[in-house]
């Protein structure tokens, strides 16, 4: 087998004000956990209210499931985390999942 030339996809996960922790990059099986360890980490520091998605580029289903458990772990912790400016593919895979409740929810 040929190696792949392929970079690695990586997502940023950055707090962009007070009260935002901002996704970029590529969500997907390959970054998901990363992402999810990386903004859970943020968040339990934080206290970030919205949860900004206008920087991903691209998410599949592992990408959905982060986003879902950080909804999840702001729960736990008392707090309500808005998603904002989720993707079309995001929202559309959500919606094939059956949850796409969970993330309008989120954006309400």
């Amino acid at each position: 087998m040929r190696p792949s030339s392929r970079q690695p996809e990586v997502v940023r996960c950055e707090g962009t004000g007070r009260d935002t922790l901002a996704l970029s990059g590529a969500l997907t099986f390959a970054s998901a956990a990363r992402a999810l360890a990386d903004a859970g980490r943020a968040l339990a520091a934080g206290a970030q209210t919205r949860l900004d998605l206008s920087g991903l580029t691209r998410a599949d289903s592992a990408g959905l499931a982060c986003v879902i458990a950080l909804l999840a772990q702001a729960a736990r912790d008392g707090r309500r985390l808005q998603v904002v400016n989720p993707p079309e593919g995001l929202r559309a895979l959500a919606d094939v999942c059956g949850a796409r409740g969970l993330l309008e929810s989120a954006q309400a």
